[in-house]
């Protein structure tokens, strides 16, 4: 079925490119989301991957690999996005529905949710952008690879070194809670 839309689509159907996007929307927000980490930014970086993506359909050779050419469009508005919009904003973390009863476990599911949410954002966009493709998106790494326009054994690398960074970050925000918590007492 998709096939046959994106077929449609690379022929000027413009009902057929919309029933893509339509699809492909919130998957696009939330990829976006994980790497911006603004709702806004990630708004606008959709936007302007699917305006690429109308503006440059007939580019689409594979069209079983629609998905990947608009992610590879997506993780690019993204990159241009952070590059134009570097600032810290209020983070606000939305939880949807605990399933802990206890309010101990909750404060501590918040209490980690929180640290990973401050590591993840002292990422670069490109950090983020490896790691919300591996791991939000399940993408294999030669997929990956190639919604990056990176080779597989660079992606690997940068994969390595994401992990390492973020696990760093982790690292650090404890120590600094764990001292905050000394100076206190």
């Amino acid at each position: 079925m998709q096939r046959d839309l994106v077929i449609r689509a690379t022929g000027g159907d413009h009902d057929a490119f919309s029933s893509l996007a339509a699809g492909a929307v919130r998957r696009l927000h939330r990829t976006a989301w994980l790497i911006l980490r603004s709702d806004d930014d990630a708004a606008d970086a959709v936007q302007e991957s699917l305006l690429a993506a109308w503006l440059h359909i007939a580019a689409v050779r594979e069209p079983n690999r629609f998905d990947a050419w608009l992610n590879r469009l997506l993780v690019h508005a993204c990159y241009r996005l952070a590059k134009r919009t570097r600032r810290r904003e209020v983070v606000e973390i939305n939880v949807d529905h605990p399933d802990v009863p206890s309010h101990r476990d909750v404060e501590d599911v918040l209490a980690t949710r929180d640290q990973f949410e401050r590591a993840f954002r002292r990422l670069t966009p490109e950090q983020r952008a490896v790691l919300v493709v591996h791991h939000f998106l399940e993408l294999p790494d030669a997929e990956a690879a190639s919604a990056l326009e990176i080779a597989v054994g660079t992606f690997k690398s940068r994969l390595h070194r994401a992990t390492a960074a973020m696990r760093a970050a982790v690292e650090a925000d404890g120590r600094i809670s764990n001292a905050v918590k000394e100076s206190i007492a």
